[in-house]
């Protein structure tokens, strides 16, 4: 593959509007920017999570993941195109399932921590919330692929049990929320 980036400044962004992959421009505060930009952002990260020693099956999920996020953001950089395949919620659901046996009944809701990577999971996972919103706005205005709100509703959720099992595979317990202080 040639380089697809010979020169990272263009000036063509000057004037508020930015393009998409089928050459098209919109303003930089429209939606589907939004939208591309908040995927990105959950992408940033998953990727600061995988600086730490994760469990592998742990790791190399949320490796395929970013993959799954750079398509969507391709996805939605191309109006009309599909990337997504549906089989990528289904292993989110897979995971889900998986790591959701392996934890205790939760009774109490939780807070944002226990460990690094836990909390990072967390903002992870608030992340991936503001993302299905803006998806869900956007597919109010335009179409976007059958895949995108599915699968970042599901991830969301993976998001949340993963936090939970990286704190108890490092022996640390969930935060709990005490409503009475």
């Amino acid at each position: 593959m040639g380089n697809r980036l010979s020169k990272i400044y263009t000036r063509t962004g000057d004037d508020g509007t930015t393009g998409l992959g089928d050459g098209s421009r919109i303003d930089k505060d429209s939606l589907r920017v939004e939208a591309m930009g908040t995927v990105d952002e959950l992408n940033a990260i998953l990727g600061i999570l995988l600086t730490d020693a994760l469990p592998a099956n742990i790791s190399h999920m949320l490796t395929l993941i970013q993959h799954d996020l750079f398509d969507l953001g391709g996805e939605l950089s191309i109006p009309g195109h599909t990337l997504l395949p549906s089989h990528r919620t289904d292993a989110l659901e897979q995971l889900l399932d998986t790591l959701n046996a392996e934890l205790p009944p939760l009774k109490e809701f939780i807070l944002p921590g226990g460990t690094t990577a836990a909390a990072y999971c967390h903002l992870g996972r608030t992340v991936c919330r503001r993302a299905e919103r803006i998806l869900i706005a956007l597919s109010r205005q335009q179409n976007i692929g059958p895949v995108a709100i599915p699968y970042i509703n599901r991830l969301s959720d993976l998001l949340f049990v993963m936090s939970r099992s990286l704190n108890k595979s490092a022996g640390s317990n969930d935060v709990l929320w005490k409503h009475q202080r």
